[in-house]
């Protein structure tokens, strides 16, 4: 039994040691979204030879608000698009980012320090396969839809690229959330045809039924930080090509290795009684102890992502052209939830990815739909903020 779990200690040890090194350092913060919907976008400085696939997700902590808490949340943003930044959205709906949002909002910094672990996410961009992709998201579930619209908006620029038609299908709780699909467009100011996708969005706001008055509406604050020397981009962890020290990581994780197995095989596994001077085998120990205790596993909801103000402050003194054609493929529906049935089943694509993010009914409620046999052009696929 021991070794066939050595090599996953052993794994284990090298991962905690990586992530262990980068953790030590603190990521450049260029600036901060604080979005009217209680939600706030970091955007961060990145070494241009980081990559990483939308929908990846990065650890983080932010010492002024608790030491040892790190949490995960997912990117917005494309390394494509912006191969100098990378951007994490956080919604306030937990105490560690009420903490974080009320530091942000209510004092005038001009510095943060954070950490940064990852990221961490898919080897290949699987969406790209399908014909059409349809994503449904509750809430903050938007987030990483958001990175795959940015990674393909900048895909679509490129010649002989064909991307596939895009249907997003979010639903908000009241019409202020509507402001985290400003996040499709980035801060960083990089150049957007978002006009060259196909792209149709169609929002559901469930506890209003009309706008809002204009005067009762707010505006996306935007908080610009001061460069610090001791901060540096998110980059790998060993650095472009550093084999050296990548050989260095591994064999000091075997050395450590050895060593805690020699330590367990001596006092645990073949522990040699004092008196006797006789071996205690590890089997008939584990045949003495009672096993019945059961290992409960409980979903931690984390907090999520979101942002954006652009349809409702359309107060802009000029309307840039991706704002135009962000709002000309956006359809709101006031006081309804969506007919997830009838709008999968509209699909007429042949090879249909059907992405789901948000609470647990709404991704099963999708689950069952694709998988009720009624249509064989769906292919179902969850992301879940579940740990």
């Amino acid at each position: 039994d021991m070794c066939m779990i050595a090599p996953g200690i052993f794994l284990f040890l090298i991962d905690r040691h990586l992530r262990f090194l980068q953790s030590r350092q603190n990521a450049r913060l260029l600036s901060v979204r604080l979005l009217p919907c209680a939600a706030l976008e970091l955007n961060f400085s990145k070494n241009p030879s980081l990559y990483y696939n939308p929908t990846s997700f990065v650890f983080i902590n932010v010492p002024k608000v608790s030491k040892l808490q790190w949490h995960p949340f997912t990117m917005n943003s494309s390394c494509n698009m912006e191969t100098n930044h990378l951007s994490v959205t956080i919604k306030n709906v937990g105490s560690w980012s009420n903490k974080l949002y009320q530091e942000l909002s209510s004092t005038s910094l001009d510095h943060l320090h954070v950490s940064v672990e990852g990221p961490y996410g898919p080897h290949t961009a699987q969406f790209l396969r399908h014909e059409q992709i349809v994503m449904v998201s509750g809430g903050s579930g938007i987030t990483p839809f958001i990175s795959i619209i940015r990674d393909l908006t900048f895909q679509s620029q490129q010649q002989e690229f064909q991307a596939p038609k895009l249907l997003l299908v979010c639903i908000f709780k009241n019409y202020v959330d509507l402001t985290m699909l400003d996040l499709v467009l980035p801060i960083s100011g990089s150049t957007t045809q978002i006009s060259n996708l196909q792209l149709q969005i169609e929002a559901y706001i469930t506890r209003e039924k009309e706008e809002p008055s204009r005067d009762t509406q707010k505006h996306t604050q935007t908080i610009w930080f001061k460069p610090n020397l001791s901060d540096s981009p998110i980059s790998a962890v060993l650095g472009p090509n550093n084999w050296l020290w990548l050989s260095a990581i591994i064999t000091s994780s075997f050395i450590m290795f050895l060593l805690l197995l020699g330590i367990l095989t001596h006092y645990y596994i073949y522990p040699i009684e004092s008196k006797s001077g006789e071996v205690y085998n590890w089997t008939f120990k584990r045949h003495n102890t009672l096993e019945n205790k059961q290992i409960m596993n409980e979903e931690v909801q984390t907090p999520t992502t979101s942002p954006g103000s652009w349809i409702y402050g359309s107060e802009r003194e000029v309307e840039s052209l991706p704002h135009q054609s962000l709002m000309q493929a956006t359809q709101v529906h006031f006081g309804a939830r969506p007919d997830l049935k009838k709008i999968l089943f509209e699909c007429e694509g042949k090879d249909v990815g059907v992405m789901v993010c948000g609470p647990r009914k709404l991704r099963h409620e999708v689950a069952r739909i694709c998988a009720s046999g009624l249509a064989d052009n769906l292919h179902f696929e969850s992301i879940s903020f579940n740990w």
